[in-house]
């Protein structure tokens, strides 16, 4: 049971590891499905065919393809910040609905869960335990955190000192054109 009472309206920073720290995104398809995950399941709308839709938002990578109107109208929560590494993630979030946090991580981690033990042939827990959750109180603690989840991508050898250049990270979005 979750001790922490999200509230509309407020922004939480969420995240969660991978089960023994081991590596859950091996390659940029599971980039790519996860990052799929976190933007369009901010909605309540419903994906038929998602294998589908996820391999269109991938050939459109790039192209500056924007949620549907639909999508951002119906949304639960609103993704502010993201980076996703090889082995967690960070997302800032903003609840807009009673229980719209915990229906948008309940999706998302079932989803990818579901995905990653599909193709890796795997069986149970991918994550460790449920997502963590932090209020963030005010502004000051909001661009703090913002900073150090953009700056996470520095833990990679390869892109130490070039966060700006990190594909699964909202930080190119906050200093260059919003993709």
């Amino acid at each position: 049971m979750r001790i922490l009472k999200i509230a509309p309206g407020e922004h939480y920073h969420l995240f969660n590891r991978a089960v023994n720290k081991q590596v859950i995104f091996h390659n940029t398809g599971d980039y790519i499905r996860f990052l799929f995950l976190i933007l369009h399941f901010q909605s309540k709308v419903k994906i038929s065919h998602l294998n589908r839709e996820v391999k269109e938002f991938a050939e459109s990578l790039g192209q500056h393809r924007v949620l549907t109107s639909s999508s951002i109208e119906k949304r639960m929560v609103e993704l502010v910040t993201f980076c996703i590494m090889p082995n967690h993630f960070h997302l800032i979030t903003k609840e807009l609905e009673e229980g719209g946090i915990a229906s948008y991580m309940q999706r998302v981690l079932n989803a990818y869960t579901k995905y990653y033990n599909t193709k890796y042939e795997k069986s149970g827990h991918v994550f460790q335990g449920p997502y963590r959750a932090v209020h963030i109180a005010d502004d000051r603690q909001l661009l703090h955190l913002s900073a150090y989840i953009h700056r996470n991508p520095r833990e990679i050898p390869k892109w130490f000192k070039k966060e700006d250049q990190y594909t699964w990270s909202s930080y190119q979005d906050f200093i260059g054109e919003n993709r």
